[in-house]
This record gives C-alpha cells, structure tokens and sequence, in this order.
C-alpha cells in the first residue's frame, strides 16, 4: 500500500494506492467520516459498472452506508450538458443532501463529470476519487473538474477537491491495452515537466508499464501522483506553476475536439501534443535531441507521434483558439527546455504553432 498526501491546508487529502481497495471501500469512507445517514451517489460507466459497481456497492452497504447509482455511457461524450443533466436529476431523485457525497467510480471521464456534478450539486458536497485506469492518476488528483462544450474541450467547469483519492491497481488488470497506453502519456508527462530520472526510468521500464506489471505500475503511479501533487500544494487554482501540468494540452485539446472525442482518445492526443511542444521547444533554443528523445520516450509506451493526414490544420487552429489557455489574443504554451524541465511561454508565434502543427502529420 502507497500514500501520496496533497497538501492543500484544510482541503488537504491522501492518495491510497495498492491492490484490493474496493473491497475495502466502507472502511475507508468510515475513516474519513463520510455520513451514513445521507445517501452515496456513485457514478459509473458501462464498462467499468459489470466487473467493479457490485463489489463497491456491497462494500459500502456492509458498512452501513446507502448508495445511489448513476451508470453513463463510455467515452468522451458523456462529459456533456445532456449527461450532468441526468446525473442530476438521478441525485435529486435519490434524495442527496449536503451532507451527501458523489463517488466517482471509473477513469477520467467519470471522475470529470462526476467531480463537477459534486462541485455544483447544492453549490458543493463532498467528493470521493475511485480511478479504475491509468490515465486517471493524473485527472483524479488535483480537483480540477469539468464538463465540454462541443466547440472546447473541459470548458464548464469548477475546482472542487476530493475528500480522498482510492486507487485500487487491481482495476488496471482488466484495461484495453490501448487505454493502459494512453495513460501512460500522462505518466511520463510528469517526469518530461518535472523530473528527468523518472521520465527515463519510464522509458527504461516501458514493457513492465505496458504489461502492467504491478511493481513498476505502483511506483509509476506513485510517483506521477507525487509529482502532480507536489505542483498543486504550490498552485490549487492554476495561477501560475500549476501550468506546467498541461505540457501537450493545447494541441492535444484541439485534437481531441476536431476528431470528435473519440477517433483518438485523450492520453493519445497528449503524446502528439507533447512532440508538438517539443518542436517548439527546440525552436526557441531548447537543447538539441529533445524531440528525438520525447518521440522515443512515447514511442516505446505505444503511443502515436504523428497527427493523422485527414485531421485539418485549419480546424486545429481554429479549436486553439477556444482553448482556455489563449489569453488576450496570445497562445500560451508550456514550452520544454530540455527532458524534466519546461516554462510556460504565454507568446509563442501564431505561424510558428501553425508550422508546427503541420510538421506533426510528418514522420520525421
């Protein structure tokens, strides 16, 4: 069992990581005095809700507690106006007050929308992270949650911290070896942000991390939630440092968006944004071989580097420019310096972003 605490003042809360922690679920909303006499709104998914909704209800109504279900569909569109409607209306109908709790049950999808259904219900009721993938150590940590809008990605949205994070590594067993790889983009993020001995430790272990070998998984995950967390005690609501956290998101958003969330899925988008940063990086002066090294470093955990031929550069730029990272009329980038260190560069070039867009449906 691994703990990795965010360290938030009264909003402070541990990360329980380790193999079993759904059965244990009761105990642990015991220990962090979740009321018993409100009910629990766990939201789910499709295909997380067959193999783990059962073991987390019976867990929980053994310890006393009563449940609500909301069960969505998979994927990214369920991060819509339409769907947070029926989660709410399921929470209103299942009688939550403001001494209930939403519990999130499933990957980043699930922990976004049911993270912003927990900030807003009666203005704010607790919350409770269960990530069931690889890419939701990273969204699962750090509260900030949210919905899309058709036109940008994660635009209505709220911070809201979880009372706890419980991260059972036995749910990654049963994942796609595409979603396994696709979270791994945002495991390596945080060491091409933050620290360079760990993003070659995930290029040294990249088949361990696909396979997911549970040894190489825990320290991974340990040490991406770690780093997450250390630049959120500095910055909660994003002001400054917290930045750094989105290498590849501002391409790898408008991806997303273009292709209709879903063709390429998020951890995949990342990893062509994060070459695409990579390329600016190195033209404004960042040190040699740093593209060579991210494209392998991605490469080697299964993840694309290229932008597919059909998606358009026009469109791309124009899903830019909703971003909520364009600011004043300037693109702002987290711009690699080399391999674990970046800035954020809130004036980068508009044709220079443009050329490189064009340069990542190249094989270079």
């Amino acid at each position: 069992m691994r703990t990795v605490n965010v360290q938030l003042g009264e909003r402070s809360y541990p990360i329980y990581i380790g193999e079993g922690l759904l059965q244990q679920a009761g105990s642990y909303l015991e220990k962090h005095q979740l009321s018993k006499q409100s009910p629990l709104l766990i939201v789910t998914d499709e295909k997380v809700a067959d193999p783990y909704l059962g073991i987390l209800e019976q867990s929980l109504t053994a310890s006393g507690f009563k449940v609500v279900t909301a069960i969505v569909g998979s994927g990214e569109t369920s991060k819509s106006l339409s769907v947070f409607e029926a989660v709410m209306t399921k929470a209103i109908e299942g009688g939550l007050d403001r001494k209930s709790a939403v519990i999130a049950l499933g990957g980043g999808v699930v922990g976004d929308l049911a993270g912003f259904v927990a900030g807003t219900y009666m203005r704010g009721i607790r919350f409770v992270q269960m990530p069931t993938t690889v890419l939701a150590h990273d969204s699962s940590v750090g509260g900030k949650v949210a919905i899309n809008h058709p036109l940008a990605k994660n635009m209505i949205g709220v911070f809201h911290q979880p009372e706890l994070v419980l991260y059972d590594l036995s749910t990654l067993k049963t994942l796609p070896a595409r979603e396994v790889y696709a979270g791994l983009a945002e495991m390596v993020k945080h060491g091409l942000i933050w620290d360079r001995e760990f993003a070659y430790w995930c290029l040294e272990h990249a088949e361990e991390l696909k396979s997911v070998d549970m040894q190489a998984m825990g320290y991974g995950l340990e040490k991406g939630c770690s780093i997450k967390a250390a630049v959120v005690s500095k910055d909660e609501r994003e002001n400054d440092l917290r930045a750094i956290l989105n290498l590849g998101h501002t391409i790898g958003h408008a991806i997303e968006a273009v292709a209709g969330y879903g063709e390429i899925i998020h951890g995949e988008a990342i990893s062509i944004g994060m070459v695409g940063s990579a390329l600016i990086g190195e033209a404004l002066g960042a040190e040699p071989g740093l593209v060579d090294t991210t494209r392998e470093m991605l490469q080697s955990l299964g993840l694309p580097t290229v932008l597919p031929e059909h998606l358009s550069v026009d469109r791309i730029m124009t899903a830019m420019m909703h971003d909520k990272k364009f600011l004043e009329g300037q693109m702002t980038f987290v711009v690699p310096l080399e391999i674990g260190k970046v800035e954020i560069n809130r004036n980068v070039d508009y044709d220079l972003v443009r050329r490189t867009v064009e340069l990542l449906k190249k094989e270079v």
